[in-house]
């Protein structure tokens, strides 16, 4: 007779503290070789791991970089400011400032680059990054709705695609100024940014 007791994992659990060493031995490495020099033994190096270890986590380069730029995201808080456009300001100051980062900029740009030819690390990259930060977009509706700033979200579906929108806007924005045009998103592109935004959004809200 079979037991239903499920079999006990084999080898070691994953340490907390290795993960943090190795994903910020990368974004060092990122730094310093750049995106076509950076390889996994180099990682284990500065992390100070086997190289075994570095494997039994990601399958390889590209996947090991999205994490390490995930993490930096994962930073990201919406600031209660009291309104929903000091809200949308504060994150935005903030999303634009790990992107000044040289380990944000050079392990986005690659990862972005790569997953043109490659559709698992664009899945990645959407799962690790873009679907984990659109957190942010849903805190913040919330907390504009229970302020009564926005009208209560009558239609789940609509209000799923506004959130696509919303997220798409801000980062498409704010990585476009940073990273491809160069220029700064400082406390004046950034509010006027946020007015744009708000006029859109209340649009949006209207027509749900």
């Amino acid at each position: 007779m079979q037991s239903s007791t499920p079999a006990a994992r084999t080898g070691r659990p994953r340490s907390a503290a290795a993960d943090a060493a190795i994903l910020e031995a990368t974004r060092q490495a990122l730094v310093e070789l750049g995106w076509s020099k950076l390889t996994l033994g180099d990682v284990a190096t500065r992390a100070g791991v086997a190289k075994t270890t570095l494997y039994r986590r990601w399958a390889g380069k590209n996947e090991l970089v999205v994490d390490a730029v995930a993490e930096l995201f994962d930073e990201l808080e919406l600031p209660d400011r009291g309104t929903l456009a000091a809200d949308i300001e504060g994150v935005v100051l903030q999303f634009a400032a790990i992107l000044a980062r040289p380990e944000a900029k050079s392990g986005l740009m690659a990862v972005v680059a790569e997953a043109t030819r490659d559709d698992a690390l664009r899945e990645r990259i959407r799962a690790s990054i873009v679907e984990r930060q659109k957190r942010l977009v849903l805190e913040g509706r919330a907390r504009a709705t229970a302020r009564g700033e926005l009208p209560p979200e009558t239609d789940p579906e609509g209000s799923a695609r506004i959130t696509d929108l919303i997220f798409d806007m801000v980062a498409g924005a704010v990585v476009h100024r940073t990273l491809v045009s160069a220029h700064p998103a400082d406390e004046e592109w950034v509010r006027s940014f946020t007015r744009v935004l708000l006029l859109g959004l209340a649009g949006a809200a209207g027509s749900l």
